[in-house]
């Protein structure tokens, strides 16, 4: 009996195994059993046995070897790349895994969300033959939010005519850490009239934000 094709003979996990047959030297007819789950990983044989006129009988048998050499299909779940605000909470929405066989699925982050800048999750997926199959989120970490601006004191201020007027300030915060405030602005405490004192603040990411007091010069003062 002779064999045909390859033997032992290799068949990829979730393929479809066609058999290539035997034949013997006389011509007699090759029958064959055993069967390939192409499925399920393992060692199968498939034995082929014939007969001649005389009750003479022989028998070959070939190795069919299920394997799994293809790497899981890993995809990012959810939005990539993603933008996530500084100083929020980032929650990861994982990643989907397509394979044949069973996997286990690992990830990788160096996401900081207290500082701006550009990071990365790495999705590793491993099934139980080695094969490794990977992807990849992007995770942009920034600044959209404007400082926090805080008026020491009260917002309208009255000043007497000819008195002194105290700047209070203001202070900022914001989550990129310390921001200057700066403040514009002038009264004139010798003249009647309503002031505006402005105070700004902008953040490493050129958001700003400001605030604004009133101070009116009055005169309650009887000659």
């Amino acid at each position: 009996i002779t064999i045909l094709g390859d033997n032992p003979a290799t068949v990829e996990l979730g393929s479809t195994y066609t058999d290539a047959g035997a034949t013997s030297d006389g011509g007699e007819t090759v029958s064959s059993s055993g069967s390939v789950d192409p499925n399920t990983l393992g060692t199968y044989t498939i034995t082929y046995s014939a007969t001649d006129a005389a009750g003479n009988t022989s028998t070959a048998t070939r190795t069919v070897n299920v394997v799994d050499t293809t790497a899981p299909v890993v995809v990012v779940n959810g939005v990539n790349p993603i933008d996530v605000e500084l100083g929020s909470n980032y929650t990861d929405s994982g990643a989907i895994v397509t394979d044949l066989d069973t996997f286990t699925l690992t990830s990788d982050s160096d996401v900081d969300t207290s500082v701006v800048g550009t990071y990365s999750v790495v999705y590793t997926a491993t099934d139980a033959s080695g094969n490794v199959g990977t992807a990849t989120r992007t995770v942009n970490v920034v600044d959209t939010t404007a400082p926090v601006v805080t008026l020491t004191g009260a917002a309208t201020v009255t000043v007497e005519l000819g008195g002194t007027y105290t700047e209070l300030g203001a202070t900022a915060t914001d989550a990129s850490g310390t921001v200057t405030v700066v403040t514009s602005g002038t009264v004139d405490t010798d003249t009647v009239g309503s002031y505006t004192v402005t105070y700004s603040a902008t953040d490493a990411a050129g958001n700003t934000s400001t605030a604004t007091r009133t101070v009116n010069v009055v005169d309650t003062t009887a000659p």
